[in-house]
């Protein structure tokens, strides 16, 4: 990261959340780090964890089974019988994740995450694509809002690994 301040760079790497059509929603954010970094980021779990879910939820994400390849799959646990789960449809290092989320059952979203970097820095694009409006409508945007903390939260870890 240049010489600017963590809350000059936060102002410039706004995080914004659109519904795009009756079935997805797009999040983007830019991040002062190469795409290989932010790529990690998101496929390490050691890393995963320390970014994912936002601090002010008071949520603990107990435990975090990822295997980011073509055809892996992920299991994320929060205590309880609380879980996300699916499997990844497509990975292609550092440029592109695309996974399933099953624990809706056949309303779950496919997600896709784009990394595209310029200049040192990296343009995010999360797609959330549902089956149906209805489906998206039932699931509300309360995750893709979460992601204004969650990428800040980012921001701050890709701090230490540059």
């Amino acid at each position: 990261m240049d010489a600017r301040t963590n809350s000059e760079a936060a102002a410039t790497n706004r995080t914004t959340v659109e519904r795009r059509s009756g079935r997805e929603l797009v999040v983007t954010r830019t991040f002062d780090a190469p795409a290989r970094l932010v790529f990690e980021a998101w496929s390490n779990p050691e890393l995963f964890q320390r970014w994912w879910l936002p601090k002010s939820m008071g949520m603990t994400l107990h435990s975090c089974e990822m295997d980011v390849r073509t055809g892996g799959t992920y299991r994320l646990g929060f205590g309880g019988d609380v879980y996300f789960f699916g499997r990844y449809i497509d990975v292609t290092p550092p440029s592109r994740i695309v996974w399933t989320n099953e624990e809706d059952g056949d309303n779950g979203s496919v997600t896709t995450v784009t990394f595209e970097e310029k200049d040192g820095r990296t343009l995010l694009v999360m797609s959330e694509l549902y089956p149906s409006k209805e489906a998206l409508d039932a699931a509300g945007t309360g995750a893709a809002d979460a992601t204004h903390e969650t990428f800040d939260q980012l921001d701050e870890l890709l701090l230490t690994l540059g």
